[in-house]
């Protein structure tokens, strides 16, 4: 009989020991900085074993600055304003297209041996073409993982349209899960990965909950701006970013349809900036949210705007008419209000 005064123990299971201790960080432990493959200038914009993204809105040319970024990395050097440095035994890169067709997906590779300088009869031996539109999103995925851990030497991933890699990118799960599989990725194969997601249409946030674990992660974000006067010219700045910041730049699509700077390019400050999720807490959005929908669990957009100014000023934020549009659109996007029919509900389940 066992003693009532014994506390019983049970003992641990191997495979949980193993887990929590590959976990475990030493004081002790040495470790070298991750290689810096990609700056802007003197700014840091991607090391192996992390990633990034470059966001914009449709047609902002956000593909033009991505071609820019490859040719840089398939010969080492300059392009626009970024210069790569991928270390040896390193120099292999993987694009992965899951938006463009085959026949589209062949210009945009030309455009990238053309800015490199390379010639257009050889494919070259460090870059690996993929074109995944044509294939279901659980395969997409599956093809570029199988790639990642297949090919011998690789240092920069190209995902254009992570967005597809996911059926929904509104679903925290999913959203989660696919961030973790670049982390995963990265830290394993030690690589960089650089990825392109839209922003919403309304304003300037990425797009769904999968936007916001990118921004929350990513080692930088670049944002690809169209200039509102000169529809050649996109401005490239970054929203978030480790190191330290770079000064924005711009390039224009010249004559030959590739990009080159737009020398003494002036960013103007845009006036129809939207509501970013950086103004207000995710504490303080429950905490208005809920008085808001206190007394109804359904609001006509009639009386949404006006609510949210009552609502918001309770939070000590005030705002006026045009902030409030802004906010509800950003609201929206996010997820933390949904439509239904011609009404407007509170969803608390949402991850900011």
């Amino acid at each position: 009989m066992i003693s009532q005064n014994k506390a019983v123990s049970n003992p641990t299971p191997p495979e949980v020991i193993s887990s929590w201790r590959d976990a475990r960080l030493l004081v002790t432990d040495e470790f070298e900085s991750p290689p810096v493959i990609l700056k802007v200038e003197d700014s840091v914009v991607g090391t192996l074993g992390n990633f990034s993204a470059s966001t914009g809105k449709a047609k902002s040319k956000k593909t033009f600055n991505v071609c820019a970024i490859v040719a840089a990395a398939l010969t080492n050097g300059t392009v626009l304003n970024y210069s790569a440095s991928l270390p040896p035994g390193k120099g292999v890169i993987l694009y992965a297209d899951t938006e463009q067709s085959d026949f589209h997906c062949k210009r945009v590779l030309s455009r990238i041996l053309r800015l490199a300088g390379l010639s257009l009869d050889v494919h070259p031996s460090n870059l690996v073409f993929l074109c995944l539109r044509k294939f279901a999103t659980k395969d997409r995925l599956k093809k570029i993982e199988e790639a990642i851990y297949e090919i011998d030497g690789l240092g920069l991933v190209i995902i254009v349209g992570i967005r597809d890699l996911a059926h929904d990118i509104n679903s925290p799960g999913e959203s989660t899960d696919l961030i973790t599989k670049l982390m995963q990725w990265t830290d394993e194969r030690k690589i960089h990965i650089h990825t392109v997601l839209h922003l919403n249409k309304g304003d300037d946030n990425t797009r769904g909950h999968l936007g916001t674990e990118l921004n929350n992660k990513a080692e930088t974000v670049l944002q690809i701006t169209k200039d509102d006067l000169d529809k050649d010219i996109s401005c490239v700045s970054s929203s978030h970013i480790r190191d330290r910041d770079f000064e924005p730049f711009a390039f224009r699509i010249n004559s030959e349809a590739l990009p080159e700077p737009a020398e003494n390019y002036q960013p103007r400050q845009s006036t129809a900036k939207g509501f970013d999720y950086a103004e207000v807490s995710e504490t303080k959005h429950r905490e208005a949210l809920e008085l808001l929908f206190s007394e109804a669990d359904r609001v006509s957009y009639s009386c949404l705007i006006g609510k949210l100014q009552t609502s918001y000023a309770s939070i000590c934020y005030s705002i006026g008419i045009n902030k409030a549009k802004k906010l509800k659109t950003f609201l929206e996007n996010k997820r933390m209000i949904i439509k239904e029919d011609k009404h407007y509900r509170y969803n608390p389940d949402f991850v900011y």
